[in-house]
């Protein structure tokens, strides 16, 4: 896959088959892929060294997914080029090699350091899928913007044990925006703490639009919407939109999807941040690391309208 590559501009990388080089021409670094996922992504603190699973415990959690964050942040931008290669997928998806890389990277750093957790990722088959923690993953949300040159994919990463989400980050490496929240510890963005609007009518709010068919069919309802003069925005990563509503600056996001990678951190990180997340009947899931019934994340003043929207315009 991906033999064919883009012809090189200036500074812009050029990317091969997975387990190949990852070239950046122009600069003077490169690295294997098999390099980047068997090097130590977590240090524990700078110029440290990986502790061994043995000695990692539920206070590395977040360092360490702050740190993955980072690092296939780093990926993600060294990969963003003009003419890049991609494949489609049976769910008219599209994958690149950085989906593939991150996702590999993802993989090994977490058998590496928590070796008795499952791992369910948009782009790999589960890994111990009945473990007490799951890391739920999608190694680039908004792999279509981003493979057509569209600086809005993010890096979403969540935990969740026993079926509820503890932890939850997302990652816009293009803006430098690190968002996360921990279960009862708030939620912020490069470590400064966030909270969602105070907006208490959907007139002149904007929100997000993802996966408009699936669960519910979203297209009257952004029609409704619009009519009480609601700025609609769609197209973009549902991970970059909730962390909007998480900061303050959406009022909600509606997703239609049934993908868990899709909306666990966004669940977590609006609720810390004040807001509240449930599917699109307005309830709350049973686990988190299975199929969802869709996702309404809101400043949670406008939930029971927007529920109301959903129940008598949605198309089911």
């Amino acid at each position: 896959m991906f033999r064919q590559q883009a012809k090189p501009r200036g500074g812009v990388a050029k990317i091969s088959s997975v387990g190949e080089k990852l070239f950046v021409t122009g600069r003077v670094r490169y690295a294997r892929l098999a390099q980047l996922v068997e090097q130590p992504v977590y240090t524990g603190k700078v110029g440290g060294s990986s502790p061994s699973a043995r000695t990692m415990s539920s206070k590395d959690f977040l360092p360490f997914a702050l740190q993955l964050a980072r690092d296939s942040g780093g990926i993600m931008k060294q990969n963003f080029i003009l003419g890049m290669k991609k494949e489609w997928k049976a769910d008219h998806s599209s994958l690149t090699e950085t989906d593939m890389a991150i996702h590999r990277l993802v993989e090994a750093s977490i058998k590496r350091d928590f070796p008795d957790h499952g791992i369910l990722s948009e782009e790999g088959e589960s890994y111990q899928g009945d473990a007490e923690y799951i890391w739920v993953c999608d190694p680039v949300d908004g792999t279509h913007n981003f493979s057509h040159g569209i600086p809005t994919a993010t890096f979403m990463l969540s935990l969740v044990h026993n079926g509820e989400p503890i932890l939850g980050v997302i990652y816009d490496p293009f803006m430098d925006r690190l968002f996360h929240a921990e279960k009862g510890k708030g939620a912020f963005m490069n470590d400064k703490p966030i909270h969602v609007s105070s907006s208490s009518e959907c007139k002149r709010t904007v929100i997000g639009i993802g996966k408009t068919t699936g669960v519910v069919g979203l297209y009257p309802i952004m029609e409704h919407l619009r009519s009480k003069e609601v700025r609609i925005i769609s197209g973009l990563s549902i991970g970059y939109m909730g962390a909007l509503v998480a900061a303050g600056e959406f009022a909600a996001t509606l997703f239609g999807g049934r993908d868990p990678h899709d909306t666990v951190a966004i669940q977590i990180l609006v609720e810390e941040a004040g807001g509240k997340a449930t599917n699109l009947f307005g309830k709350k899931s049973e686990r988190y690391d299975g199929n969802v019934d869709g996702q309404l994340a809101s400043n949670g003043i406008l939930h029971e309208e927007l529920l109301k929207i959903i129940s008598d315009h949605g198309k089911k």
